[in-house]
């Protein structure tokens, strides 16, 4: 890979932003590439966001990544994604997970669908946590699903046998088995 490659992810406490993370970090890692990341956190304890940003590539100087030069946004959530598009460029693609917390007063999934599809930039909105849940009955491994899709889609220029060696290397004994069916599960 000659150029740095750009990913944010964002969604709200409790889904698992940073565990994706440091999934993606080891991964970067077990393929030779420097890294810098960086935590953004909200009230992410309470449902708040949490912001990510992850550059890697041959020499990356800085953990955070310019409006405008994103080359993935991973969104877990919907409303969440919305809140970011003012930092892509043309070239940003999205991948987000069709899924919105209820809060009081805030767009609807459709109303949030509507407006991100007035963007120019390319869109992936899977159903992650729904068919997670049909699937594995676990919806919190969503953000494992998406990062496989990421992967198949050629979205994160990582190979999947790094990622499954990261998942091998940083996931408690106890959920490696439900990650990498996730993982799979995109396939």
């Amino acid at each position: 890979m000659e150029k740095t490659f750009n990913l944010i992810i964002n969604g709200v406490g409790g889904q698992g932003v940073i565990t994706l993370l440091s999934l993606i970090d080891e991964a970067a890692m077990i393929e030779g590439y420097e890294i810098r990341s960086s935590e953004l956190h909200g009230l992410s304890q309470r449902g708040g966001s949490v912001e990510t940003h992850i550059r890697f590539g041959k020499k990356v100087y800085s953990p955070l990544i310019a409006n405008g030069k994103a080359d993935l946004i991973l969104s877990l959530e919907m409303l969440e994604a919305l809140r970011e598009t003012a930092k892509a460029g043309n070239h940003t693609k999205f991948l987000i997970n069709d899924f919105a917390l209820p809060f009081q007063g805030s767009l609807n999934k459709e109303e949030i669908k509507k407006q991100l599809s007035q963007l120019k930039n390319e869109m992936h909105i899977i159903a992650a946590s729904d068919i997670c849940k049909e699937k594995l009955q676990n919806e919190v491994v969503s953000t494992i699903y998406l990062l496989g899709y990421a992967i198949n889609k050629n979205l994160i220029p990582l190979k999947a046998q790094s990622v499954l060696r990261a998942i091998e290397a940083t996931v408690p004994e106890k959920f490696k088995e439900l990650n990498i069916k996730a993982f799979n599960l995109s396939w």
